[in-house]
């Protein structure tokens, strides 16, 4: 983040000359400091990274437990078009945030309504809702490690790193697609990997309305990952990705990448 240093410039002086015998000195006339604004931050990076959280702390310098639920699905925020995305809590939130200056205001979050029989996971929800629902101070440190911090007005300290995104990663928007996932995978030949299974895979059309249209083609070799999917046996899904073209493919490789946007449907196959 670039802090905005207030400089008091000096006040010029201009030459006096000796008044005449008599005539009392007039004093220059005060000029006033130039008025000075804080320089808006850059918050490129903000939508540029995925931001887990790493740390938290009170105004004590206690570590915030009740933000550490799960180790391997800490607490992540994404900023896209004005808004906020909160996940790995028990409950998907949203909503949207503005920047004024070193300030990061987060309107009041909405959130989905799912029940959780972890309680701290369930708590979780509150805890991380009740201190972005305030105004923040925030700081921005790019580079190797990127870091967002947020300080709080009641002295919490939370510092998320970042990941790069796929847009970060790929270097532009990604299409929407949506690929219907067999049950079953099946055998596939590869040159490098012996005894590969390949998930079955078809691209399904739906028109703005979210209605299927077109007809169904048939299932085929995807020899391909989905990042973000794992694969279940015995359950099929349609699930929405984002593809990205990948530039300088390697020779042996796709030109093509696909991240998981959301599952959108999921049924159990039987045998």
């Amino acid at each position: 983040m670039k802090r905005c240093l207030i400089l008091m410039l000096p006040l010029a002086l201009a030459a006096c000359a000796k008044p005449p015998e008599g005539e009392p000195a007039t004093p220059p006339a005060a000029v006033a400091p130039a008025a000075t604004q804080p320089a808006p931050a850059d918050t490129t990076a903000l939508s540029a990274y995925h931001w887990r959280l790493n740390d938290a702390k009170d105004a004590s310098g206690k570590r915030i437990e009740a933000l550490f639920v799960s180790a391997d699905k800490p607490l992540q925020l994404d900023f896209a078009d004005g808004r906020i995305s909160v996940s790995n809590a028990c409950n998907h939130m949203g909503g949207a945030y503005s920047v004024e200056g070193d300030k990061l205001k987060f309107d009041r979050l909405a959130s989905t309504l799912m029940a959780c029989t972890d309680p701290k996971l369930m708590a979780l929800d509150q805890e991380i809702g009740k201190r972005l629902e305030t105004v923040s101070t925030f700081a921005l440190q790019s580079g190797d490690a990127p870091t967002l911090t947020l300080t709080g007005g009641n002295g919490d300290v939370l510092t998320f790193k970042g990941d790069p995104t796929a847009e970060t990663r790929y270097g532009g928007k990604g299409e929407t697609a949506f690929l219907e996932v067999a049950a079953q995978t099946k055998p596939c030949n590869h040159p490098l990997i012996p005894n590969m299974q390949c998930l079955q895979v078809r691209e399904l059309e739906y028109d703005d309305k979210g209605i299927k249209t077109g007809t169904d083609g048939e299932f085929q070799n995807f020899y391909s990952a989905i990042e973000g999917y794992t694969h279940e046996p015995g359950i099929r899904n349609v699930v929405r990705v984002k593809r990205y073209a990948i530039k300088n493919p390697p020779a042996d490789g796709s030109s093509l990448a696909y991240v998981l946007d959301m599952v959108v449907e999921s049924e159990t196959v039987a045998p």
